[in-house]
């Protein structure tokens, strides 16, 4: 009898190496289930949604959707040129932030070329190196107790991690999942200490929710680092993430390498449109910043009142230590139509992610704690 056909087994080695990125819960069936009571506190959406002139700018290209897309994005990159001093050529635009960072990876590293991350870092960053055939080196967060980043990124001994053959050093500044952060300074001292041959990228997808004391962007170094790389992402501040939009800053032949691998028509028409629109929005952008940090601290002190143990946090999530084992209390919430995100997948089972949305959304959530 011929054995039963599994594609599996045809997989490249890289391939084979990777499992499926885990999206969380069927969020769309979910909102059948619950309706307008469900409390969507798991994907670290904006609550506020995006500019209204965002809305309005891709009600307007539906139109014509039956054009292809810019290919090459030119009047977004304009418009970020613009906003952030950034010389066109040096902008790269993808699918999301994930695409980009997937696809550094793919230009810049393999089997003989590791990548370089942190213990808790965004979880794209070792399935980026897998995808490239590259070992992926995961380097000890600093301990639960650490004063200021608990869980955080040990620049330290990252630096220390890297060798003369490593490509690629992902960071994620604030990161996700543990909303920890490190300061312009420390990122400072950390480059010089890297290779001038070996790529460091900082994730920026929470850069707009930051208010710390000595954080700002890393982009200030750019100039002084031609190594350096920048991702950001327009789903989460921008509130545009049914769109899939992100944008890459890097020195122009890292743009130029990355554009041998870009796919044709990687954003779609719509999402530039949404997006350029979104940047000029000043306004709503400072609304969705203010409101953040009001209701973060609400619900962390609302939280931390309750006995739980709250993480200090730089992004528009609360990563909150349970003391013990988070299924359960995962599940009850569930059950409620209340949706948290658990970290066990990150090797952080005694927690749960919290997503800051609309007060209402964290009401429930409260009044429903087990």
């Amino acid at each position: 009898m011929t054995a039963a056909f599994d594609a599996a087994a045809l997989a490249n080695r890289a391939t084979s190496a990777l499992r499926a990125y885990d999206p969380g819960h069927d969020l769309p069936a979910l909102r059948i289930r619950f309706g307008a009571v469900l409390s969507e506190l798991g994907s670290n959406e904006n609550p506020l949604g995006p500019s209204p002139h965002a809305t309005r700018a891709a009600t307007r290209v539906l139109e014509d959707i039956w054009r292809y897309p810019d290919p090459v994005g030119a009047s977004l990159k304009q418009r970020l040129s613009g906003e952030l001093g950034i010389a066109t050529r040096s902008i790269t635009l993808g699918n999301g932030s994930h695409e980009l960072l997937m696809l550094l990876a793919q230009c810049f590293a393999d089997a003989e070329h590791p990548v370089v991350h942190s213990q808790y870092g965004f979880a794209v960053f070792p399935i980026a190196a897998a995808a490239a055939g590259a070992p992926a080196v995961a380097v000890p967060a600093l301990p639960a107790d650490h004063a200021t980043a608990p869980y955080g990124h040990d620049l330290e001994a990252i630096a220390a991690a890297i060798t003369p053959a490593t490509r690629l050093v992902y960071l994620a500044n604030p990161n996700n999942p543990t909303g920890t952060w490190f300061t312009d300074a420390e990122l400072e001292q950390f480059l010089a200490k890297v290779p001038a041959e070996t790529l460091v990228v900082v994730d920026e997808a929470y850069h707009e929710y930051v208010d710390a004391a000595g954080l700002s962007t890393a982009l200030h170094l750019l100039g002084r680092f031609p190594n350096l790389i920048v991702t950001r992402t327009f789903s989460k501040a921008y509130g545009l993430a049914g769109l899939r939009i992100g944008y890459m800053l890097s020195h122009p032949t890292v743009a130029a390498v990355a554009e041998r691998l870009r796919e044709s028509f990687n954003v779609n028409g719509v999402a530039l449109a949404a997006a350029e629109a979104a940047l000029g929005d000043h306004e709503h952008r400072a609304r969705v910043r203010d409101t953040n940090r009001r209701d973060r601290a609400w619900l962390a002190d609302e939280l931390t009142a309750r006995g739980l143990r709250v993480l200090p946090s730089q992004t528009n999530f609360l990563l909150v230590d349970l003391g013990q084992d988070a299924a359960a209390f995962e599940a009850y919430l569930f059950e409620q139509g209340v949706i948290v995100r658990p970290m066990g997948g990150y090797g952080l089972p005694h927690t749960v992610r919290v997503s800051v949305g609309s007060r209402g959304e964290l009401k429930r959530f409260l009044e429903n704690l087990p």
